[in-house]
């Protein structure tokens, strides 16, 4: 079910995607799962959003960070299979940061495994989380396990504001 406008906390949404490794994801799975929507230019606050999870949701299988990457201007088709394979491989660098924080924890899981990001070339899962068509909003959310809406941001949130969502 499309979402329009802004969305409201304490509300619940179920926003359902794949990723770029053909994950089935949504934000009512019984995952707490926060989504950062985000053009490429800022995907470095994405991954300062990742520096800020809290540590006992790493390699836990009730959390999930999920980056989407709203890529605004028209894409051919090849050049959304480049945009991918690009994506893929920026994962890749991210999970063998993660696996450092894995590591420095003893916890015994491949970081890949944990890391997640959804390519949107036509601005739908954007749209469907209240951005408005066009505009290149960084935001963050913080879904419940039955997708209901804890908290969003408009920048990286603190690490303790992150924390005293997630619990």
């Amino acid at each position: 079910m499309p979402l329009s406008g802004s969305l409201s906390n304490g509300q619940r949404y179920r926003v359902n995607f794949v990723d770029v490794d053909g994950n089935a994801l949504s934000t009512g799975d019984g995952h707490v799962t926060v989504l950062v929507v985000t053009t490429p230019v800022d995907s470095e606050k994405a991954r300062a959003v990742g520096d800020r999870v809290p540590d006992y949701c790493l390699g836990n299988p009730n959390y999930r960070m999920i980056t989407i990457l709203d890529f605004t201007r028209r894409h051919t088709q090849i050049g959304r299979k480049i945009a991918t394979m690009f994506v893929r491989h920026r994962l890749d660098e991210e999970a063998k940061r993660l696996q450092r924080r894995y590591d420095a924890k003893k916890i015994a899981r491949d970081a890949r495994q944990d890391t997640f990001a959804v390519t949107d070339f036509d601005g739908a899962l954007s749209s469907q989380l209240g951005a408005q068509p066009g505009s290149l909003h960084f935001r963050v959310f913080v879904f419940g396990r039955n997708g209901e809406l804890l908290q969003q941001w408009n920048d990286v949130p603190t690490a303790a504001d992150l924390a005293a969502v997630i619990k």
